[in-house]
């Protein structure tokens, strides 16, 4: 008996594909517990959203506070007009810019 040509493109055993799912899966999470750390996107204070600054790493709320007291001619302003405290600043100084 002559099986159609694309009878073979489908696989014997049912449970294959999501056996190669879960290969690839962890693949994916052993590269990514190896990999070294994550590149930071650097956001501009001047016109970030706030939910934007509220992503930053380590800073919690603080877009809004970041918004209210623009513009920005350095990053350090944010300590000088008291936007922040040194702690908050320590944790986002790298991933924030002004240009």
């Amino acid at each position: 008996m002559q099986l159609p040509s694309d009878a073979l493109a489908f696989p014997a055993d049912p449970a294959q594909p999501q056996r190669q799912e879960a290969a690839g899966q962890a693949e994916i999470d052993r590269a990514e517990d190896s990999a070294g750390p994550r590149a930071l996107a650097v956001v501009d204070l001047n016109t970030a959203s706030v939910a934007d600054l509220n992503r930053l790493r380590g800073g919690g709320a603080i877009g809004r506070a970041i918004v209210a007291k623009r513009p920005y001619a350095s990053v350090d302003q944010l300590l000088s007009k008291r936007v922040l405290s040194r702690a908050v600043y320590e944790r986002i100084k790298d991933q924030v810019t002004v240009r």
